[in-house]
């Protein structure tokens, strides 16, 4: 039906309606963000001259290239989920000599069972092997990685990094892109994560999603945002990653700007698009004052990220403090000390409630029916948990340069670090794209 509303005011109102293109997808995405301190202007600029190119360079490195992930895990919430047959549904994951051996020395998990001096003693034994260069710190430190237990700070579910069926995905191999599935799934996937939360009671019976949402405390407002800013980053990358041509001898993906006016045109949306194109800002505004926040907990001597090759890891590491540092130099950071701020009980209720709902969604994303949905949809819900563990563990992550023990007040697995950088790679990504939408909207007048 919308193909065929796009194709009748393409073919009979070409003048009035193409002439507007650009407006009805992006008249209200500039000038100041609800709830922040920042224009859209202001992250443009900054994302895509100095922070994007960086980024990109990080990502592609062996340490962030490689996420380990179930993706055969059940649909908990209906039984009736089928999988895509589509060939671009599917994703390959890497056989055991792909992988760097650094990465699969990290995998090994300290358990609460039996003996902990032979556990210890046999974890520094498989540790040395691996890498006999390592300071007695820094295994000591990798030990109390594996031991940390922060179930409690966490958003998201982490069931990937002990099961037996997990893999390892090389993710450049792997991009997100459209994939042709239009399979039931994604409309109740969708419905699932709007509506089918702790917070549902707030929901009025034949209101629009921004009819209430105006009227929601602050708290909850940005939770509703940030699901929403997560759906449109995915809808640009479909629309920015779209298969053109396929055919015997080429297969040719790239921007399609009428699937992105499908997305995201305010008249083919009841006016909702360019509202769903803020919350992508907002989105990006949470999850780059995360970056700057947890600097501290990289800039120690003791953390690696390591793959088993030395100066590849120490330049990685060296460009992943000058993103941190380059993140904190942003001039308009979002405020998290408004949110949970109210009376203390209250507040506790609410943050916990809004754990509760995050991990539930996280477990939403084992019913998409798309292979390759699923891996993207599973890492950026586990960035965006991992984003906001630390925004709210702010006295945490300020114990660590006040502290000299050994054991860290905060921590993060490889398995975060991967996916918050990489869930951020797609938020940064969407706004790069969005730049090149305006310009192919742009052309479409002349």
């Amino acid at each position: 039906m919308n193909l065929l509303i796009l194709f009748i005011l393409f073919t009979f109102l070409p003048g009035s309606f193409m002439s507007s293109a650009i407006h009805r997808c992006f008249c209200k995405v500039t000038g100041s963000l609800d709830d922040c301190a920042c224009d859209v202007e202001t992250i443009d600029s900054f994302n895509n001259r100095k922070l994007f190119p960086q980024l990109q360079k990080l990502l592609s490195s062996d340490y962030f290239r490689f996420y380990k992930v179930n993706l055969n895990n059940p649909c908990p919430f209906w039984t009736d989920s089928g999988h895509c047959g589509l060939r671009d549904c599917a994703v390959k994951p890497c056989t055991p000599n792909e992988i760097p051996e650094g990465l699969k020395s990290s995998s090994y998990k300290y358990s609460l069972e039996g003996n902990r001096d032979t556990e210890d003693c046999e974890m520094a034994e498989k540790l040395g092997a691996v890498n006999s260069s390592l300071s007695d710190e820094t295994r000591l430190a990798l030990l109390d990685w594996n031991r940390y237990d922060d179930e409690a700070d966490r958003f998201c579910m982490h069931d990937d990094e002990d099961s037996p069926d997990s893999q390892y995905v090389d993710l450049l191999l792997n991009p997100e892109r459209y994939t042709g599935y239009k399979g039931l799934e994604a409309w109740k996937i969708w419905n699932s994560i709007y509506e089918e939360n702790c917070f549902n009671s707030l929901l009025v019976p034949g209101r629009g999603f921004y009819q209430w949402l105006e009227g929601l405390c602050v708290e909850k407002r940005a939770f509703f945002r940030l699901v929403s800013g997560l759906h449109a980053s995915i809808n640009v990358h479909l629309s920015a990653r779209y298969m053109l041509d396929d055919n015997w001898y080429e297969r040719r993906w790239g921007p399609n700007v009428t699937e992105f006016q499908l997305r995201f045109d305010e008249e083919l949306t009841k006016g909702e698009g360019p509202k769903w194109l803020r919350n992508l800002y907002f989105l990006y505004l949470i999850e780059l004052r995360a970056l700057a926040k947890v600097l501290p907990f990289f800039e120690r001597p003791s953390l690696h990220l390591y793959t088993g090759q030395t100066q590849q890891d120490r330049k990685n590491k060296e460009l992943l403090l000058e993103l941190l540092h380059m993140a904190k130099s942003f001039p308009l950071h979002f405020d998290e000390t408004t949110l949970f701020a109210g009376d203390k009980k209250e507040a506790d209720k609410l943050k916990n409630d809004f754990k509760l709902t995050f991990k539930n969604i996280s477990r939403i994303m084992d019913c998409v029916g798309c292979f390759k949905c699923r891996l993207w949809g599973k890492l950026q819900t586990q960035g965006l948990g991992t984003a906001l563990k630390i925004l709210f563990s702010e006295k945490q992550i300020e114990a660590l340069h006040q502290s000299s023990s050994i054991k860290p007040s905060f921590q993060l697995s490889r398995q975060e670090i991967v996916a918050l950088f990489n869930a951020f790679g797609r938020i940064s990504t969407s706004i790069r794209e969005l730049e090149n939408f305006r310009l192919l909207l742009s052309e479409l007048n002349q």
